[in-house]
């Protein structure tokens, strides 16, 4: 090991070491070291105060100002004693990223001096301008005022950047006519909508259920790459991705990388991120390398979805941050190289009681049994419904490169489930039960007792975009790069809806005299022989599985923009204003940002294409060009025979022709550009980008690939995937 990552992994690993007694400092000593958890509020909050902010929180009650007044306060008082000096709310536009905008505590006086101040009202709203970012058309630029308003289910927390140290409230962000221009907004009205529709169901099995959460856990996948190499390639730094470089001689084909010992300097980039995480109160768990070489996964332990989310959001954050010590960059774009794997953020998702019960876990009495299969098959009935829907949310420029490549689930939404649990299903359809039941004992007489399952009932497809995994459904095909808000508002909604509508179903039987059990038991038998085509066995990278989907009546749709137009059409409207997710307009202006988002990506792409053919590639190929005719200039000079510069002369035409050809295909696009910059409807841009100017994108890159193989390396002007992909 170097004396330089030696000393890396060493400084790393001391944070972690009492000097003085030589002790490893337990990570459950500063586990939510820097957030403002209960147990903090119980310690600043009157103890009133205290007592009246857990029943609003349990019961899911507003907040008064009066308490928020109280909460205020003490928040302020915890965050100065940390060292704070500043407070934010932090959001999730819908641009992606998460945004904040910093106002110091500090406040003066008449009389030259100075109080550190944090009101109710500066902790329950603010005022960012809206004008700014993605909208829809809900805002104009002219339009600037939009609001953050403060969200207690999620903690506030104290963010360390650059020697400051800043407290950052949770919030949504609407406009200032009240539609939503966020992420979390939605999610938080689907996650209600689930709540309340699965306590509705539940209740036909155990009246003490009064709460369903859902469960999430984000296993979130990335590569790294030096820093230095990721400056020096203009395409990583504007796009995220690679628009060219010829593949290593090795990647990933000899397997030898996935779970394999970490580097030194990777482990200490992780040993360093893991800690700042705990203190974060995110729950990081487990580490290790991922298929593809410098390509990593970390995943948390399951939280409250909505928790989450925002857990996984400030990750990223500070992934960056601590990447930059390590001199590394994290590359979480889903396909940052072509022809090895990608890079997803694996959804596991679930709900739980507040009696503590998995509704999505097996389990041991036969009523118990049927609860499980009662969600199980409403699960299973929602995406088969709203497959289309569920695609569009995951859908974008950067994972249209993912799905269906390289151990990628396809873009045709399916369900795998294993052997067992179809076969229980396929048994429960078939099944022949008495019309009749005198005693509710007898119902299971006469069908197969549904079998207790273990966790482990179920093996694993990795190329099913939505997988169940024993106790939880994993939704494999959500981008790495994405905020996992938009799937999970999705999900939660068409579950939500299904439910309703099955105790709807199950409720009509049971007014017509059928035994609640029976009711239950035909409505799932009814929804298992509904949904049959949505589950998928086998290989979801084969022809053959596209044939089959496409007889099943399951779409395949490949790009982003036509996914979109799923958000749009009347059915998927009808459901987001029914369980009062989205409005019409909310929903039209996502599709909007969306499309826009899509376009403008492929743009700058296509432009970064551009500038490095016409300023990097193109000089260096013909100084290469040059020094080949002098040479062969010479050798003629000499009076060599023909055959002795033969060589020589092809690798000149070689060159002239791929370079020929760039040249001649990035001005075909630079052209498409054009044509598609003046089209008015951003869909009908976002398609003519999609159709007209990506195509270009291959071809130019084949032939830049082809002279990257005959260019002297030392004129090379990019540094090449074998010095990109292995992290040393």
């Amino acid at each position: 090991m170097s004396g330089l990552r030696f000393k890396a992994v060493e400084a790393a690993i001391s944070r972690l070491s009492n000097s003085k007694t030589n002790e490893t400092i337990k990570p459950s000593s500063y586990y939510c070291k820097n957030v403002f958890t209960t147990a903090k509020m119980k310690e600043y909050l009157p103890k009133n105060a205290y007592a009246e902010l857990m029943e609003t929180i349990d019961e899911g009650k507003a907040i008064s100002l009066d308490l928020a007044e109280h909460i205020s306060q003490a928040m302020k008082s915890w965050a100065i004693s940390n060292g704070v000096t500043h407070y934010t709310h932090w959001f999730q536009p819908l641009t992606g990223a998460t945004a904040e905008k910093h106002d110091a505590f500090f406040e003066p006086m008449p009389d030259g001096s100075a109080i550190d101040k944090f009101t109710a009202s500066a902790l329950v709203q603010q005022e960012p301008d809206a004008s700014s970012f993605p909208s829809g058309g809900i805002r104009n630029t002219f339009e600037a005022r939009g609001y953050t308003g403060w969200d207690p289910s999620s903690p506030a927390f104290i963010f360390e950047t650059g020697g400051g140290k800043t407290l950052c409230i949770p919030t949504i962000f609407v406009s200032y006519t009240g539609e939503a221009l966020d992420y979390k907004a939605p999610l938080l009205k689907a996650i209600n909508a689930l709540d309340k529709a699965a306590v509705d169901v539940a209740n036909f099995f155990d009246k003490s259920i009064t709460k369903v959460n859902a469960s999430l856990g984000i296993e979130q996948e990335y590569f790294l790459v030096d820093l230095a190499l990721f400056n020096a390639r203009p395409d990583l730094q504007l796009t995220g991705r690679t628009l060219f470089g010829h593949m290593s001689a090795k990647g990933q084909q000899l397997e030898d990388h996935y779970f394999g010992a970490i580097p030194e300097r990777v482990l200490a980039f992780m040993v360093d991120l893991e800690e700042e995480a705990l203190k974060l109160g995110i729950p990081l768990k487990t580490r290790h390398n991922e298929v593809a070489p410098s390509q990593f996964e970390c995943a948390p332990m399951f939280e409250e979805i909505n928790l989450a989310i925002d857990h996984n959001q400030l990750l990223l954050n500070l992934m960056e941050q601590v990447a930059l010590r390590h001199k590394f960059k994290v590359l979480i774009h889903e396909k940052p190289y072509a022809d090895i794997n990608g890079s997803g953020k694996h959804n596991n998702w679930s709900m739980i009681t507040n009696t503590g019960v998995n509704l999505l876990s097996p389990g041991k009495t036969p009523k118990n049994n049927l609860m499980f299969l009662s969600f199980f098959v409403n699960v299973i009935k929602a995406v088969h419904e709203n497959a289309d829907l569920l695609r569009a949310s995951i859908a974008s420029a950067a994972n249209d490169h993912r799905l269906g490549a390289n151990e990628a689930p396809p873009a045709i939404i399916s369900i795998f489930l294993g052997s067992q649990l179809n076969a229980v299903l396929d048994e429960v359809e078939t099944a022949r039960v008495a019309k009749k039941v005198k005693n509710e004992a007898l119902l299971w007489h006469g069908i197969p007792k549904i079998p207790e399952l273990t966790l482990d009932n179920t093996d694993r497809n990795r190329t099913s975009p939505f997988a169940f995994t024993g106790n939880k459904f994993e939704f494999r095909a959500v981008g790495s790069s994405s905020n996992s808000a938009s799937p999970m508002t999705v999900l939660s909604a068409i579950v939500a809806d299904q439910l309703i509508e099955f105790k709807t179903e199950v409720d009509k039987q049971i007014k017509k005299g059928t035994k609640k059990d029976l009711a239950l038991l035909n409505v799932v038998r009814k929804y298992i022989k509904e949904s049959k085509a949505i589950r998928f066995e086998g290989n979801g990278y084969s022809q053959e599985w596209e044939e089959e989907a496409l007889k099943r009546g399951l779409s395949n749709i490949k790009t982003t923009p036509k996914a979109l137009d799923v958000y749009v059409n009347e059915k998927s409207l009808e459901l987001f204003e029914r369980l009062s997710v989205l409005s019409k307009r909310e929903s039209e202006a996502r599709h909007e940002i969306l499309l826009e988002s899509y376009y403008k990506k492929i743009q700058i792409e296509a432009r970064v294409i551009g500038e490095i053919v016409s300023n990097l590639i193109a000089p260096a190929a013909f100084r290469y060009q040059n020094d080949l005719i002098v040479n062969v200039k010479g050798l003629k000079e000499l009076g060599l025979k023909p055959d002795a510069y033969g060589s020589q002369s092809n690798l000149i035409e070689r060159i002239s022709n791929h370079i020929n050809t760039i040249l001649i295909d990035a001005e075909a696009m630079r052209q498409e550009r054009k044509k598609a910059n003046v089209l008015e409807d951003v869909r009908e841009k976002a398609i003519a980008y999609d159709e007209n100017v990506k195509p270009y994108f291959d071809q130019i890159r084949y032939h830049l690939n082809k002279l990257e193989q005959i260019v002297d390396d030392r004129q090379w002007p990019l540094p090449k995937l074998r010095e990109l992909l292995f992290v040393r």
